[in-house]
């Protein structure tokens, strides 16, 4: 599809991150010339939008695609802008759009978190290009500026944040979705029972750190050795549509099994815990079990979400599906075994080696390879800011609104010396 580069860009905005970021991008997007829509499909997406330009869905799942490719032809749509690619009505909206010409915005969460988004097109994750793209790829589009490593932006939580807008639009889906009457949520369960996790998970934080903090003094303090599993979220995205797994309870039995087969017997194994988990999935009473079966209970650890970096420093390996946090591994410099498919999986990073061998033996990475491919990331795809925060997002929407309304992606942007060089931040952001 051809446009006149006069003609002001229309944007259709799909679901977003809970909360008021995609709200705040579209008032930015007017700002600059653009027409900007947002198809809700739920109370939820219709509070945090409050502006016009507002279009509810209220039809049949089965309807939508339809409706999409109308609203594509009726409003003479040039940008689709969604958060995430792998739900249903994303992806039916992102095989329509390519079609028809549509530049595809994704925004995900940062494969570099905590302190990064991401900002891509056509797809993320496994659909990334960066799936497709090599190291030395990477290194030539380097090689021709003269770029420092940006350093990581100054520290903002917005976890709790986070927990919040979950709460708060799934309340609102429960409470006063009756417009919506056919709206089916994209993670399995019901928007009671998502509420309800929610609100079980605010109300346990006090318990959960007491005992986070025990289980990290006993790990930190023990002379053992240990291994750590990145656990996810079972209806994660990423797990789901990148994995061979269909269940996290499949991988957690496979890390035990492979442990007590493989690994030396003075070393334990740490299950780390997503910092979201809701435990819908009852993966503590399966590691129980499991590792009273195997006889190794005593070598088995879990530790509930918190931060990572507390037990990382100290491990001897870890073993993912497809975790981003899989990039706090190798900037580390540690042994990395990934099961799914991730933008991380490079051969020059992630361990081939079977999981039994790879407990007793880690190969390394190649942390100069790493660097390289962490170096490429921050200056394309991965800009300083957050969706949940207030600081987060002020510091994201100065450098990305600008980015969606350049002509290149972000690693084409690089290659041809027109992106943007990424801001310092200083205490006041």
């Amino acid at each position: 599809m051809m446009r006149n580069v006069h003609e002001p860009s229309r944007f259709l905005m799909l679901q977003g991150p809970h909360g008021p970021f995609f709200r705040q991008l579209g008032d930015m997007l007017r700002l600059a010339g653009a027409e900007v829509w947002r198809v809700g499909f739920n109370r939820g997406d219709e509070f945090f939008w409050r502006r016009r330009g507002y279009i509810p869905f209220t039809g049949r799942p089965e309807d939508w695609p339809a409706h999409c490719a109308t609203l594509f032809e009726n409003l003479g749509i040039t940008d689709l802008v969604l958060y995430g690619d792998s739900r249903a009505i994303h992806a039916a909206a992102i095989a329509e759009a390519k079609q028809r010409g549509i530049t595809v915005h994704v925004f995900e969460e940062g494969y570099l978190r905590p302190y990064w988004a991401t900002y891509e097109r056509a797809g993320s994750n496994g659909h990334s290009r960066l799936m497709s793209m090599t190291v030395n790829q990477m290194a030539t589009a380097l090689a021709r500026f003269e770029m420092d490593l940006p350093r990581p932006p100054t520290h903002w939580g917005d976890m709790r944040e986070h927990i919040f807008y979950g709460a708060l639009y799934h309340f609102l889906v429960m409470a006063r979705n009756g417009r919506y009457r056919s709206f089916r949520p994209h993670r399995g369960i019901t928007v009671g029972e998502e509420f309800r996790l929610y609100l079980r998970r605010l109300l346990n934080m006090p318990v959960h750190r007491a005992e986070r903090w025990t289980t990290t003094f006993r790990i930190k303090n023990g002379r053992f050795p240990y291994h750590i599993i990145l656990l996810q979220l079972e209806h994660d995205a990423s797990f789901r549509a990148h994995s061979d797994f269909s269940t996290m309870a499949e991988f957690v039995t496979v890390c035990l099994e492979e442990f007590a087969r493989g690994a030396p017997t003075h070393h334990h194994l740490v299950f780390k815990s997503h910092p979201l988990e809701d435990e819908r999935a009852a993966l503590a009473a399966t590691i129980r079990a499991g590792s009273r079966r195997l006889g190794i209970a005593s070598r088995v650890h879990l530790l509930r979400g918190g931060k990572l970096a507390r037990v990382l420093d100290g491990a001897r390996s870890a073993v993912t599906v497809n975790s981003t946090a899989g990039q706090q591994v190798l900037w580390r410099g540690l042994p990395l075994k990934a099961f799914g498919r991730a933008v991380y999986s490079k051969p020059e990073f992630v361990s081939d080696q079977a999981l039994a061998e790879f407990y007793a033996s880690p190969r390394r990475p190649d942390a100069r390879a790493y660097r390289t491919y962490r170096h490429y990331l921050l200056e394309t795809s991965q800009i300083p800011g957050g969706f949940y925060s207030q600081r987060g997002r002020r510091r994201l929407l100065r450098q990305v609104v600008d980015m969606i309304l350049a002509p290149d992606d972000p690693y084409d942007a690089l290659s041809a010396g027109t992106a943007a060089p990424r801001q310092q931040l200083s205490v006041v952001d």
